[in-house]
């Protein structure tokens, strides 16, 4: 019997004054059965980072042939395609040939390290691609948030991500590594 993905809900808050957005989003996400409270954590930072009104969450795991999030255009291109993890050169070279800006969020702690000097050696040849990494620190203080039910306020100002539930907080800056 296939296991049912989890679905969660989120009123997320976004004062994003390095872009001048400001917005609360109420959303509903499905958590994969493979999937952890962690990444899917990351995923949301992800959107908060990147928020716009086109910007959505994708089938991801689900699906080889999207990211985890993207934003298309009214003409349906993909003008921003975000992977969470540690993906493969050929993954990281499909978001951008597919897309007009294509981002990777990495987490996972010492396992980033060995992949990045690996990868970085393949993919210096992408304009559009940004990859950030996000320490283990805050992800796992970032996974012990995760409710069915969410409400999180994020701030961000000069590059520092401040996330706030109410009760718990956390605040970090996602590491630019390329």
């Amino acid at each position: 019997m296939a296991l049912k993905a989890t679905i969660y809900k989120l009123e997320l808050s976004i004062a994003d004054m390095d872009r001048n957005y400001y917005e609360t989003h109420n959303l509903t996400i499905a958590r994969h059965p493979s999937e952890t409270d962690e990444r899917m954590m990351v995923r949301i930072m992800a959107f908060a980072l990147n928020a716009h009104e086109r910007l959505q969450f994708t089938k991801g795991l689900s699906t080889e042939d999207e990211p985890d999030l993207w934003q298309k255009s009214l003409s349906d291109e993909i003008e921003l395609w975000i992977d969470l993890g540690m993906p493969s050169e050929k993954r990281i070279r499909q978001g951008s040939n597919k897309s007009m800006k294509s981002m990777v969020y990495c987490y996972g702690g010492r396992t980033v390290q060995p992949w990045w000097d690996k990868m970085s050696k393949m993919v210096f040849r992408f304009d559009n691609l940004s990859v950030f990494y996000i320490e283990d620190q805050y992800t796992q203080t970032l996974e012990k948030m995760a409710e069915r039910s969410m409400q999180l306020q994020v701030n961000i100002q000069d590059g520092e991500v401040m996330v706030t539930n109410g009760t718990d907080s956390v605040d970090f800056k996602p590491m630019k590594l390329a």
